[in-house]
């Protein structure tokens, strides 16, 4: 992975996040062969979307509060694995692999409380390990997506930290190809 990177340009590789922009809209706006169902679950108001390219289901995605009525629906209990939700910006299952990818987008012009937030990548990845264990997923990957604030060199330990637990970031772009998905 290259970290410190933009993208390339062309933007059917991947997704530049100018603002907070949900995997399934860009796909269904901006990629060829995507389309992207919204599945409603019962009062919520964050948003899940089955995936599908070239009519095949690829993936399913979560954000927030539907991730915890997905994994209710399979019989998963969360209050009995964890003991506070975590409401990620977006959950990918990527179907061939096996994989979920939790994705936190973390935008900062300024100083602020955002900074710490980086920091907790692998408590949050551990935590989702054990609310998807049951369901047998091969991997648990925690990426985060952030603003150009952070390659200010203030911020290299925290982005090393990032990398030596495992887990991964870009900066305002994520590739298709990371999530597993086609291109």
């Amino acid at each position: 992975m290259i970290k410190n990177g933009i993208g390339g340009a062309n933007t059917q590789t991947g997704i530049i996040f100018e603002k907070k922009v949900d995997l399934a809209t860009y796909l269904n706006t901006s990629v060829d062969g995507y389309e992207c169902q919204l599945k409603q679950y019962k009062k919520l108001k964050s948003k899940s979307y089955e995936i599908f390219y070239n009519k095949q289901f690829v993936a399913q995605t979560f954000q927030k509060h539907t991730l915890y009525a997905f994994l209710e629906e399979r019989g998963i209990n969360w209050k009995t694995i964890i003991s506070k939700k975590l409401l990620p910006d977006d959950t990918v299952y990527v179907i061939k692999d096996n994989t979920i990818y939790i994705i936190e987008i973390k935008f900062q012009e300024v100083d602020g409380s955002v900074d710490e937030k980086l920091q907790t990548c692998d408590f949050k990845r551990k935590q989702y390990k054990k609310l998807f264990a049951e369901l047998n997923y091969d991997s648990i990957e925690f990426i985060y997506i952030l603003s150009s604030f952070y390659k200010d060199k203030k911020y290299k330990d925290v982005l090393d930290y990032i990398s030596s637990m495992n887990c991964d970031y870009y900066f305002e772009y994520l590739p298709l190809k990371r999530l597993g998905l086609p291109v």
